[in-house]
């Protein structure tokens, strides 16, 4: 809880919640910092920050770039400052750069967590631990980012959560996960930072295949939506077009004798690939004795994550498991154990390997060997990365670089149709406009790409009258976005028993939680937040050595007025600006009491000046040598020394007209009265004071201390001497008050100062 000073606040409408508007300048900014994936596809690294909390979404690796470069641009970022850490699905290029940021930076001398949703938990331990072993089979020790050590430690650090689990981190920040297609697990987050929600969608799909949901939306409407560009303006074939050329792809490749690559991920389009030729391959007689194989171990683990997960995906599945027909029991699609059967197989066949990008493993092995034989062909079926030998072969080159050295000719046909689950422009630009957000930023797509669709985008809202803001930051750019944004004030307990009128005052106690603001009484501050408040009461002693009276006559020099009585006591007392308690233990021991808060402090200090220097000031030598007279002001109190008004006058406000007309001379010089008695009729010149320069007059009501003229410079001179002769006569005292006094000792804790 966060403690103000008292604010007064104006409802916007009888009808509106109390609300604090920030000053111009007061906003804090959003800033989005790509640390990769800024015009590029490949090692995805979102930072985003506001009013002091850090969020990063995902953490990925290149697969174009070896060892250090694949990873993203981590010293941007002083990882100890991260609250959260969001991996929206497990693929290489959104999650392999986690083990590696959890273990080998400072986040983990922070209190930052990591979460992704359950489905992606239990497959990022199994496509990490698969990376370690791949690059252990690479003899440049360079390229070795992390070890099984660390993949398992970053695992077992991993938060799971659940889609639609609304997730708080810490006071005012807050995110929910939401399905998001692509592959199994995936999910897009909404995440909220003191009321201001950002939606970041990762990879996500809108097209639902044969075994996910599709990406859904929020119910929620964001102010920034950080949105994947992958195939920027390009329109991709329905899935029914697709799946038919796909299958008439394979089907000639092995009715020609030749052998049929296809390089997959061991998750994702892979366990979609197999549901659509092991279906294509029953309702066709003829290719039963052609073997399709998947050949990958990680695959075959795979399988298990997903029927323990058929729940989350879409309702074709989940019935088909709900009359026990398993649709991963693959009848005619066969896990390959042991790739060296290949070389004994000489006839057609299928092959689903990894890796995706054929830049390694056992994808890249069969491209080589099978790359001279015409008959053969490798059909592309996910995005292909700048950089990748999968972007290399779509050019169809005459030769292929091997990784044993030297080039091999390149004979085999090459086709490509996407089963990438990414959103082609047609459905990314609805969904951009069903979500609504302020602000579009477009990320993981390529420059060219991503310009083309920022345009497209641009043209589409242009054609309906409306105006949308997109962004297309490149890596290690900031983007700042500014948001006017309203303050609310709830008042609760006794202050909202009933609606204050428009334009009256309200005071209370305003707490501050989560970025969020309550104005309550202080008697209420208990019951509705189990918080108490306190008193504390100082106190000081200070040795004196001259008589009480001239004590007063030092207080009344400093502060004009000071109050006498008794205390509870019954001990001398004096109040000053009732704040401060003066009180006369003995003849040699004055003590100071107070209520302690910023304003009584501050006027404490300067009595507790005020008195140390009694002793030592000239004033005092001269007082306590002669009878003197030192009232200051007029009173009606008694003393032990006696004493008369200073001026002989017995009139108070006659002595204060006397010193405001010595003013309006000294500025004016020609100034008449004021008149203290008026004939009958003439009521309205009582105490007014007429101030002449040439021929120009002002009035000067002493009573409303109100100025009359005709003219208005005159009016406006006289008001600027008036107002500066009564802020030079007012005494202290009256001038500022403290914030009042409670030295109930018997139910208050004192601490001497």
């Amino acid at each position: 809880m966060h403690r103000h000073g008292r604010r007064q606040f104006r409802a916007t409408a009888p009808t509106a919640p109390v609300q604090i508007l920030s000053p111009a300048g007061d906003d804090e900014p959003l800033t989005i910092t790509m640390l990769g994936a800024g015009q590029e596809v490949g090692r995805s690294c979102c930072v985003i920050e506001h009013r002091g909390k850090k969020i990063v979404c995902d953490a990925g690796l290149h697969p174009a770039h070896p060892g250090l470069g694949s990873l993203p641009f981590i010293d941007e970022v002083d990882w100890s400052t991260v609250d959260a850490i969001l991996v929206t699905h497990f693929h290489v290029d959104h999650a392999a750069a986690l083990p590696y940021i959890m273990e080998k930076t400072n986040f983990k001398d922070g209190n930052g967590k990591v979460y992704m949703t359950h489905a992606t938990k239990a497959i990022y331990g199994l496509t990490m631990m698969d990376t370690v072993r791949i690059n252990d089979q690479n003899p440049d020790i360079s390229g070795k980012l992390y070890d099984e050590a660390d993949v398992q430690s970053s695992w077992q650090s991993t938060i799971a959560v659940d889609y639609h689990q609304d997730i708080v981190i810490s006071g005012g920040l807050r995110f929910t996960p939401y399905h998001a297609g692509h592959v199994l697990g995936a999910s897009m987050f909404m995440i909220e930072i003191a009321g201001l929600k950002i939606l970041y969608t990762g990879d996500y799909s809108r097209e639902e295949d044969r075994h996910l949901v599709v990406a859904e939306i929020p119910p929620i409407k964001p102010d920034v939506m950080i949105c994947e560009s992958t195939f920027g303006v390009h329109t991709l074939p329905d899935r029914k077009e697709k799946e038919e050329q796909f299958t008439t792809l394979v089907s000639n490749i092995v009715r020609r004798g030749g052998r049929c690559l296809m390089p997959i991920p061991s998750f994702g389009n892979g366990q979609e690939l197999a549901l659509l030729l092991d279906e294509y391959w029953n309702e066709h007689p003829e290719l039963q004795s052609i073997p399709v194989y998947f050949a990958s171990g990680l695959f075959q683990r795979g399988m298990r994550v997903y029927k323990t997960y058929v729940h989350t995906m879409n309702s074709n599945i989940r019935s088909r498991f709900a009359r026990r027909d398993n649709p991963f029991d693959f009848k005619f699609v066969k896990w390959l154990k042991d790739p060296k059967r290949l070389q004994e197989h000489k006839g057609p066949c299928v092959v689903m390997a990894s890796a995706q990008f054929m830049s390694f493993g056992l994808s890249r092995e069969l491209l080589e060997d099978w790359s001279s034989d015409s008959k053969n062909g490798v059909i592309v079926t996910g995005y292909s990365i700048e950089g990748t030998m999968a972007r290399t072969l779509l050019s169809e080159p005459d030769h292929i670089e091997s990784l044993k050295g030297g080039n091999i000719p390149r004979r085999l046909t090459v086709k490509e149709i996407s089963f990438g689950a990414h959103v082609d422009y047609a459905q990314n630009s609805k969904f951009i406009q069903e979500i609504g957000a302020q602000h579009i930023v477009l990320v993981h797509g390529e420059a060219s790409q991503m310009g083309r669709l920022r345009a497209a985008l641009r043209d589409t809202y242009a054609t309906r009258g409306q105006e949308i803001n997109i962004h297309t930051p490149r890596n290690c750019e900031p983007l700042v976005l500014t948001f006017r944004q309203e303050r609310v004030v709830k008042a609760i307990g006794s202050l909202a028993t009933s609606r204050p009128i428009h334009g009256t005052p309200l005071k209370g106690l305003l707490v501050s939680k989560d970025f969020s603001y309550t104005l309550l009484d202080p008697k209420d501050l208990k019951d509705f937040t189990g918080l108490s408040t306190s008193t504390l009461v100082q106190k000081q002693s200070i040795p004196i050595g001259v008589d009480w009276s001239v004590v007063r006559w030092h207080l009344e020099g400093m502060y004009g007025e000071v109050e006498e009585g008794p205390d509870q006591e019954g001990r001398a007392c004096f109040t000053i600006m009732n704040a401060v308690k003066v009180v006369q233990i003995s003849e040699i021991v004055i003590e100071i009491q107070w209520s302690s808060n910023s304003s009584n402090d501050m006027i404490a200090d300067s009595v507790l000046a005020v008195l140390l220097g009694i002793d030592g000031s000239p004033a005092t030598v001269k007082l306590t040598s002669t009878p003197h007279q030192h009232a200051h002001h007029d009173h009606s109190h008694s003393h032990t020394q006696p004493h008369t008004h200073s001026n002989g006058n017995p009139s108070e406000n006659n002595g204060e007209f006397d010193r405001i007309q010595m003013f309006l001379e000294a500025h004016f010089g020609d100034v008449i009265g004021p008149n203290v008695t008026v004939n009958e009729g003439e009521e309205d010149e009582l105490l007014v004071m007429t101030v002449r320069v040439d021929n120009l007059i002002a009035k000067v009501d002493l009573i409303s201390m109100r100025v009359e003229s005709d003219n208005v410079e005159m009016k406006r001179r006289v008001e600027n001497v008036l107002e500066m002769a009564l802020t030079t006569l007012q005494p202290l005292s009256r001038s500022f008050l403290g914030s009042g006094i409670d030295l109930n000792l018997e139910k208050t804790e004192s601490i001497a100062a």
